[in-house]
């Protein structure tokens, strides 16, 4: 298996290549519009066929590139069948899985909070569990639950019931960093996270939400409708 985490600056996403090497099949989780050439030079200079092309939940601040790939690569578009999304080819429900080649399987897991919709991805490889978290479990900290019908109790839940419950060891690779971190574990997170650890209760945790006060996404305006339709930027 091959695995490279991506960034893209301006909205501070970490998009993640995952191939199977013995097909030379790929995945892009969480793909951004700005980075859509670097993505293909690193698919063609690996000689890698990009099979699909997952989101974690319809961004906010950043337009996906999932319809661009498809259209370039002949790649699946996939992500949360709860979006009811017309434009990708494959709508994941809680515990589908994806397989690419024969030596990668990503299950995908609904973890709602951030958005009543999104989905995180947990990759079994081997010995090894990495979750991709999207925009629910971020690195000492976590998503904003204030739009798009986002909820600081259902996050919550996500995080203490579902992530918490997992193996210590487990990686966490997120969908954003603000603070040049690239991943950590649940076992750091249940003791660090400032927003949510082990023994934080609800009331704590949604005050805190509460609390944040944060501008909105400078894209939201554009970013959500566009992404509504897979990154497509224009219908006609």
């Amino acid at each position: 298996m091959l695995f490279k985490q991506l960034f893209e600056k301006e909205s501070s996403t970490y998009t993640y290549l995952i191939s199977c090497q013995e097909k030379q099949e790929a995945i892009l989780i969480d793909p951004v519009l700005e980075t859509l050439q670097r993505d293909i030079d690193i698919l063609n200079n690996l000689n890698l066929k990009l099979a699909y092309a997952i989101d974690t939940h319809i961004h906010a601040d950043h337009v996906t590139s999932a319809a661009a790939l498809r259209e370039i690569t002949n790649c699946k578009v996939a992500g949360p069948a709860n979006d009811n999304l017309k434009c990708r080819d494959i709508n994941l429900k809680n515990k589908d899985n994806i397989v690419v080649g024969s030596t990668v399987l990503l299950e995908a897991i609904y973890s709602p909070g951030h958005t009543n919709t999104h989905f995180s991805y947990m990759l079994n490889h081997n010995d090894n569990k990495l979750l991709f978290s999207g925009d629910a479990l971020l690195i000492n900290t976590c998503g904003r639950t204030d739009f798009q019908s986002g909820s600081s109790r259902e996050l919550f839940n996500t995080i203490k019931n579902i992530f918490y419950k997992l193996p210590d060891d487990t990686k966490i690779y997120p969908a954003h960093d603000y603070n040049n971190k690239n991943y950590s574990t649940i076992k750091d997170q249940k003791n660090d996270n400032s927003f949510i650890d082990e023994k934080t209760n609800v009331e704590n945790f949604v005050n805190k939400m509460k609390n944040l006060k944060l501008d909105m996404p400078k894209k939201i305006d554009y970013a959500v409708p566009i992404n509504s339709n897979c990154g497509i930027l224009n219908s006609d």
